[in-house]
């Protein structure tokens, strides 16, 4: 049997956390520690972002706010896209999954007498967490200007170069192409134009659209991942679609950072003296855990049926990379039975260890199975639901795993 190890899910609880639940458990309170749990472990999902995507008319902007919520230019729920300026006025996106998510498509810039700081106060500057700057061939004044008052008033921005297939496209006509280089050649142009009308040390990011998971999409998260306070990070990294190996690794490890916070909440609820409380709850909570995990990594049945009309693939064939138990549906019956595998791997020695190793259930010696009979099973699962979409994501790239 693999070592358990607990000091890297123990130290993912904030010091000020531990705090209140250890002074919960040494008033015997278990109630107001079961709901601080709950109440973070909610307030997780209503967490806003807000993002703003700007550029002159024509450049993608539209495109972009779809493809960042992983949706098509003419499904339902997208922004309306076209060859002229089609926003007027700052037009709020929600994300299908997160509703806390929105992705806001602002009116064109570039006019001859677009004025940054009056441009920034008609859109609401306040309401961003960050901008995407886009343009579909040089850089222009008019961003610099719009760059330079988000940076005055304290906000961060990014440089995104859209329609970058459309410039490989083109470039395959030349019998010297070569796709590296010339994605070299449009970062460096774009950059340098941009040092030429006063920005200094600038980043540009290579995106398209239509193919949202090539070129620098994952240089782009992790710099918004880097410059984002943690808890806007996690929101971040969910709402992305799952559409690189990077992103699905990420995604794991977002998800990992709650399996110590659901375990310690049934270990308490394992003390409460209500017969069959304990397995209803540890039954429910997983459920809802492993819904989570389907849905941020595409795996739920809306996603699936979508992957399928884009990959040309069937739902039967899709679903045949899928290995986790869970692929087929969440039900009671299946969670309970897992549930009671789990335990009888874990031995009263791990158990001992365990309690020893955590001061804040160290005196809650009967929630310490539920503890790591919970935590153990949710590891074995993410684990299971992150390779089943890596599977699914390297099969509708149609690339050997």
């Amino acid at each position: 049997m693999a070592t358990l190890t607990f000091e890297d899910d123990y130290n993912i609880i904030t010091p000020g956390e531990l705090e209140d639940i250890k002074e919960s458990i040494s008033t015997q309170d278990l109630p107001t520690a079961i709901k601080a749990i709950k109440e973070l472990l909610e307030k997780q999902d209503l967490v806003e972002l807000n993002v703003g995507v700007t550029g002159e008319s024509g450049s993608g902007k539209s495109t972009f706010v779809n493809a960042f919520r992983g949706l098509g230019d003419e499904e339902e729920g997208s922004a309306q896209t076209g060859p002229v300026e089609t926003t007027m006025k700052p037009e709020a996106y929600l994300h299908p999954k997160y509703k806390s998510v929105k992705v806001w498509d602002l009116p064109g810039i570039g006019t001859p007498n677009f004025k940054a700081d009056e441009y920034l106060k008609l859109v609401e500057f306040e309401r961003y967490d960050f901008f995407i700057i886009i343009a579909s061939d040089r850089f222009r004044e008019c961003h610099t200007q719009l760059a330079k008052e988000i940076t005055r008033m304290g906000k961060k921005f990014y440089f995104v170069r859209s329609k970058i297939d459309s410039s490989i496209d083109a470039e395959k006509r030349k019998k010297s192409f070569g796709q590296e280089r010339t994605l070299d050649t449009i970062r460096e142009d774009c950059e340098n134009g941009l040092r030429k009308i006063g920005v200094e040390d600038p980043v540009v990011f290579l995106i398209s659209g239509w193919e949202l998971g090539k070129y620098d999409l994952n240089l782009l998260q992790e710099r918004m991942e880097q410059e984002l306070p943690q808890h806007k990070r996690r929101v971040l990294m969910l709402a992305l679609p799952n559409i690189s190996l990077e992103i699905n690794e990420k995604k794991k490890k977002v998800l990992q950072e709650n399996i110590v916070r659901v375990a310690l909440l049934s270990a308490f609820v394992a003390t409460v003296p209500v017969p069959g409380l304990s397995i209803a709850v540890d039954a429910a909570l997983i459920a809802e855990e492993l819904r989570k995990y389907n849905s941020a990594f595409g795996l739920d049945d809306p996603s699936l049926r979508k992957l399928c009309r884009t990959s040309g693939k069937t739902i039967e064939e899709v679903k045949s990379f899928m290995k986790s138990p869970f692929h087929r549906g969440l039900s009671t019956s299946s969670i309970l039975t897992l549930l009671g595998a789990t335990a009888l791997l874990i031995s009263e020695d791990v158990v001992e260890m365990f309690v020893s190793f955590i001061p804040i259930i160290g005196s809650v010696v009967s929630g310490g199975m539920s503890f790591l009979t919970v935590s153990t099973m949710l590891k074995k699962a993410l684990n299971d639901i992150a390779d089943d979409a890596r599977n699914v994501l390297m099969a509708s790239l149609e690339t050997e795993v």
